[in-house]
C-alpha cells in the first residue's frame, strides 16, 4: 500500500494539472488570480505538498479551461489497486 501524497495517482494528477495550466498559457500567478488565491497555494498543489479534493479539482479544471473528468481519469488510471486511504 502507498500513501496518498507522492503516490503514483497523486503524481499523475499533479503532472496533468501542470500540463493543462501550461497548455492554457497560464502561469501559476495567472491561475491564482483567477481563483482569487495566492500563487503559493498553486505552487503547493503543483509541487505535491498539498492534496486537493474533488471539488477543488473541478474548480481548478474550470479555471484552467479543461475538463475535470479528464484529470480524474488520469489519476484513476495511475492509482494503485491497493492504495490505502
Amino acid at each position: 500500500m502507498t500513501k496518498t501524497i507522492r503516490s503514483s495517482g497523486h503524481e499523475a494528477l499533479r503532472e496533468a494539472l501542470i500540463a493543462a495550466r501550461k497548455a492554457a498559457g497560464l502561469t501559476q500567478a495567472d491561475l491564482a488570480a483567477k481563483l482569487k488565491c495566492h500563487q503559493s497555494f498553486i505552487a503547493r498543489i503543483e509541487g505535491g505538498e498539498r492534496r486537493i479534493d474533488v471539488i477543488e479539482m473541478i474548480v481548478l479544471a474550470r479555471a484552467i479551461g479543461t475538463d475535470a473528468t479528464t484529470l480524474f481519469n488520469v489519476a484513476e488510471q495511475k492509482t494503485d489497486l491497493d492504495h490505502r486511504i
